[in-house]
């Protein structure tokens, strides 16, 4: 069971408001590298998007 609770501490549902709030669905680039970058990019957006909803929340 105790396997179970820690299910409860992934981070899947990021990624589930990644692709449903910024609509990435899919990567546009080939390969391992460019595949990090485009990443790199998304949760980058992301970061930003939820500091500048956190700083109007202050």
């Amino acid at each position: 069971m105790k396997r179970y609770a820690l299910r409860k501490q992934t981070p899947e549902p990021v990624f589930g408001i990644i692709k449903s709030v910024l609509g990435f669905r899919q990567f546009l680039l080939r390969g391992l590298d460019k595949v990090r970058g485009e990443w790199s990019l998304v949760t980058m957006a992301w970061n930003m998007k939820r500091m500048f909803a956190l700083a109007e929340a202050n």
